[in-house]
């Protein structure tokens, strides 16, 4: 989210984590580094247009691989969590604000977000890939200069890489609000390739392949890793995570949520 790319002074009580759920929810004045209470409920946000990872089943709930993960995580560690989809570009200033606890969103770690946000262990690998129409066939990412429009999602981290190649300003970068916008854009011949995270495309490619597109990986793309995001003075909440991320990995749990959402993505 590319590419995308990840807590927070502590409610008082469990009983303000609990009214959260249902609206604004406020940080808690009380020491960020003491231990979290046992059954305390977490408000997790994210952003439900980055299938595999979050997206909206047809029934309006919550489903993939992050929204597992933080289930199991819930499980393991002890607490609890509810979710809250919201855009993307908001996600961020609502953890600051204290309006949620925690950001599961495939969120890309960067030194840069690091300055206002704090991140579990990493939790998962991808690269910026380039998605284009059958035939097109990319050897590196310097040929996107040569295309007229690249489409990405707004201040994920494919967004990111194409100012690094492009310019920040650049007018051949045509922004969307969602990875799924964008690659409606290309599906209609609106821009001529699509910078992304390389287990969304690949999820995209898997289940629409009748649309002729395919996915290309170049070298220029380093690789990056998600994390939880939290407040960054919550060191309570963070070691929390990792403990039961530690746990999750442990048992078994983790390859098999991994197998479920990736072992038949190519």
């Amino acid at each position: 989210m590319n590419i995308k790319i990840k807590f927070t002074a502590l409610c008082a009580a469990a009983g303000l984590a609990l009214a959260g759920c249902g609206g604004q929810h406020e940080a808690s004045s009380a020491d960020a580094s003491a231990t979290p209470s046992a059954g305390k409920t977490y408000i997790v946000g994210t952003n439900a247009e980055f299938a595999p990872f979050e997206s909206q089943g047809a029934n309006g709930q919550l489903t993939g691989f992050d929204i597992d993960l933080m289930n199991a995580l819930a499980k393991a560690g002890g607490f609890k969590v509810t979710f809250k989809d919201q855009p993307w570009d908001g996600l961020f200033a609502s953890l600051n604000n204290g309006d949620i606890d925690m950001v599961a969103a495939a969120v890309t770690i960067t030194d840069e977000r690091k300055q206002t946000m704090a991140f579990s262990e990493p939790y998962f690998e991808i690269t910026q890939v380039i998605l284009v129409p059958q035939g097109k066939e990319l050897k590196s990412a310097e040929e996107l200069k040569n295309m007229a429009r690249i489409g990405v999602a707004t201040g994920q981290t494919g967004d990111l890489a194409a100012q690094k190649l492009l310019g920040a300003t650049s007018p051949k970068i045509a922004r969307f609000d969602s990875v799924p916008l964008a690659l409606k854009e290309l599906e209609s011949g609106g821009v001529d390739a699509v910078v992304s995270d390389s287990a969304v495309v690949a999820n995209y490619v898997k289940n629409n392949g009748d649309k002729g597109f395919h996915m290309v990986t170049v070298p220029d793309f380093p690789a990056e890793h998600y994390g939880f995001a939290v407040r960054k003075n919550d060191e309570a909440a963070l070691k929390m995570l990792n403990a039961a991320l530690e746990k999750v990995r442990a048992s078994g749990e983790y390859d098999k949520l991994h197998d479920t959402y990736f072992a038949k993505t190519k």
